[in-house]
């Protein structure tokens, strides 16, 4: 593979997945981790990432107000978020994880909703503060800088204390063997917290991350009461999910 094909792909699995890890690319591309290191370096120098420690994340992670010229897929992101809010009534306790289409989620919210939002994302903390009917607790904890959101025991205690009408989770990949997956550890111990406090789980993600899996379950299909893409619901992509008992919107 090429160096330009190297790179671009590196780009395309950030879009998807937020976060790289260089050792996952390594044995995805068939190089040697100096090939990935020197790669990552010149797309960071570049301004196409972020380069972090064994590994990069998204430029989308380069403001905590996530700048939209930085998040890929956003017209698909806007459609799903448009959907989601169906799915939200007023009174509601509402737990939500970070992501940009969590964050696009927020930002489209009705002005005179009353809810609780339950949050340790920063970026969607942020937003919530427009909402003069929103009521926001605030999960406590160790910062991941990577993923603007709280995370560690602290965090997972407090999530487990709630009863929530609805958790809506940025989803890193989803397919139908491995169910919902992601590539941080701690993250997924916050997304397993939320799916146990929560009465439905609804995932929202565009198109292209269903069927890919990541490193670490955060849950089975069985768990996952909705799902929203971008896509219309009687597309051939989604009949497996709807198969699997999952409402597709």
């Amino acid at each position: 593979m090429l160096k330009r094909e190297r790179q671009a792909f590196i780009l395309h699995r950030l879009n998807l997945h937020n976060k790289v890890l260089s050792v996952d690319l390594c044995k995805e591309i068939g190089v040697s981790e100096d090939t990935i290191r020197r790669d990552l370096q010149e797309l960071s120098d570049a301004g196409r990432l972020i380069k972090v420690h064994g590994g990069a994340l998204s430029m989308a992670f380069s403001e905590v107000k996530f700048a939209p010229l930085n998040v890929y897929s956003r017209a698909h992101k806007a459609i799903i978020a448009k959907k989601a809010l169906r799915l939200i009534e007023d009174g509601m306790f509402v737990l939500t994880s970070g992501g940009t289409t969590i964050l696009e989620l927020v930002r489209n919210l009705p002005m005179n909703l009353r809810a609780t939002i339950m949050t340790g994302s920063v970026p969607v903390i942020n937003a919530c503060i427009a909402y003069p009917k929103i009521d926001v607790v605030v999960v406590g904890d160790k910062l991941s800088k990577d993923s603007k959101l709280t995370v560690g025991v602290d965090a997972v205690e407090q999530i487990s204390r709630v009863n929530a009408g609805l958790c809506f989770l940025g989803t890193n990949a989803l397919d139908m063997e491995h169910g919902l997956t992601d590539n941080d550890r701690e993250v997924v111990q916050v997304k397993k917290a939320m799916v146990n406090a929560s009465a439905k789980v609804v995932c929202m993600t565009i198109a292209e991350k269903l069927q890919t899996y990541q490193p670490m379950q955060v849950c089975g299909l069985k768990k996952i009461n909705y799902l929203v893409t971008e896509l219309d619901p009687n597309d051939r992509i989604l009949r497996p999910f709807i198969d699997a008992g999952i409402t597709v919107i």
